[in-house]
């Protein structure tokens, strides 16, 4: 990875720019509101929850809190608010806090608040530290109390530069022993140090003992993606591990250009979307300091997209196409955990009713060295199907190290996909994707996949 000074999303004038280990994640103690189990992040009624959202600039723009109405008119079903701890911005207390809860709520937005003061510590001399932003968070427990079912608590924004990261993990340790013991049960995010970026593996080698430290077990990652991500191999890598580690990540800020890189943003959104991992788009207006092109929209008017705002609202794979409203609003119930049982598939004795088919389109989405990720979306033909099976067989011996949203089996080079209970019902002409990676050897030929429907 370069070794280079990164500066991860920081918006507004008032800023310069602004190997996991394995574990079997526990499912989290019971909670008032989001909890995480095998890797996935629950809302209160036990329901699947992918974030898929924007940042909002709240504390240097807190005239423009009707901005949420419009970020919820455009599909998205969370919100990343920036507050200030009153460190190093206006601090805002308890009462203005409960104000964007309320907003966060009456636009039925999850809600995920965070502590901008804290950014680049170590490196940024105005930074603060994650002891600090805790303090913040308990001196206004008395507008957090109770709302667990709708708010999410990022402690502290890219909590280390590039000085020292590698204290990361006993602050990050500290600050969420901390809060819980100060009686704080909502789900818990944190930010990778290097910026957010995490270009030294910090947050990704210690996840699991940071996980492990939280007894509520109830802590979730937040990457930045920035340059440092600006190949397919370094984002399906780093997320996968998480993943194949049954420890919940999400991508907590992401822009499509930035002055560090290009980063990948159609990888980034593609591979969320595969494995069902939570995005927030930085951000959705107001960015200074050379960075203007992260705005969303232009002078927080919700009817001028910028390209970018297109890009992750309308383009594939984005907010519009893929957001669910959280349950706790009465939104449709997401997918669940994709090592829920699956749907049994129909006996082999008796043919599908008549009219029901489907195809199936395999694409590889990324690849790095001898391995590779790819996506296989399914879509019904012109009759409703209640579930569906995908088969090929490997032309060049490729063999499956992990695969989410279908049942797999495999005999020798033979593959055989089935729905789950979440995905298998299909509307005519409707679709659904599961996704995968492997390894190859010499040509990486793609199968030939066939579909049959019930």
């Amino acid at each position: 990875m370069r070794r280079r000074k990164l500066f991860g999303g920081l918006a507004a004038l008032f800023l310069a720019v602004t190997t996991v280990v394995t574990v079997a994640a526990q499912p989290a103690q019971a909670a008032a509101g989001f909890t995480v189990s095998g890797g996935r992040i629950l809302d209160a009624n036990g329901n699947n929850f992918v974030m898929r959202g924007v940042n909002h600039a709240h504390t240097w723009y807190a005239d423009k809190l009707g901005s949420l109405a419009d970020i919820k008119a455009l599909g998205a079903n969370t919100v990343r608010v920036v507050l200030s701890s009153g460190d190093r911005w206006t601090r805002n207390d308890a009462a203005n806090v409960t104000t964007v809860i309320n907003t966060c709520k009456a636009n039925k937005l999850i809600c995920v608040l965070e502590v901008h003061d804290t950014t680049g510590y170590g490196e940024d001399s105005a930074a603060t530290t994650l002891a600090k932003a805790v303090d913040y968070w308990i001196s206004i427990k008395s507008a957090l109390a109770g709302q667990e079912r709708y708010v999410i608590l990022n402690i502290g924004n890219e909590p280390y530069g590039n000085t020292n990261a590698a204290a990361w993990t006993a602050d990050t340790k500290s600050a969420i022993t901390r809060l819980r013991a100060a009686g704080f049960e909502h789900s818990i995010m944190v930010d990778a140090p290097n910026w957010g970026q995490d270009w030294q593996f910090v947050m990704r080698d210690n996840a699991a003992s940071v996980f492990a430290a939280d007894p509520q077990r109830n802590t979730i990652f937040s990457i930045h993606m920035y340059g440092v991500f600006d190949t397919a191999a370094e984002i399906t890598d780093y997320l996968g591990r998480f993943r194949t580690a049954g420890l919940p990540i999400v991508v907590g800020e992401f822009g499509h250009n930035h002055s560090d890189g290009n980063p990948d943003e159609d990888t980034i959104l593609a591979t969320a979307q595969a494995q069902g991992i939570g995005y927030l788009g930085w951000s959705w207006s107001g960015n200074g300091g050379g960075v203007e092109y992260l705005d969303l929209v232009t002078n927080f008017n919700a009817a001028a997209l910028t390209s970018w705002g297109e890009r992750l609202f309308n383009g594939a794979n984005g907010i519009k196409a893929t957001s669910r409203e959280a349950s706790v609003y009465g939104g449709t119930t997401p997918p669940t955990d994709p090592t829920s049982p699956s749907t049994p598939p129909p006996s082999p004795t008796t043919p599908p009713p008549a009219g029901k088919q489907c195809t199936a389109t395999y694409a590889m989405t990324g690849s790095w060295g001898s391995g590779f990720q790819g996506a296989v979306t399914v879509t019904a033909g012109s009759a409703a199907i209640s579930s569906w099976t995908v088969t090929w067989t490997w032309p060049s011996g490729q063999q499956f190290t992990n695969t989410w949203n279908a049942t797999v089996t495999s005999s020798g080079s033979a593959i055989t996909a089935r729905s789950l209970n979440y995905n298998g019902s299909l509307p005519a002409g409707g679709g659904t994707s599961w996704g995968f990676t492997a390894s190859s050897t010499g040509t990486n030929t793609a199968p030939t996949a066939t579909c049959s429907a019930a």
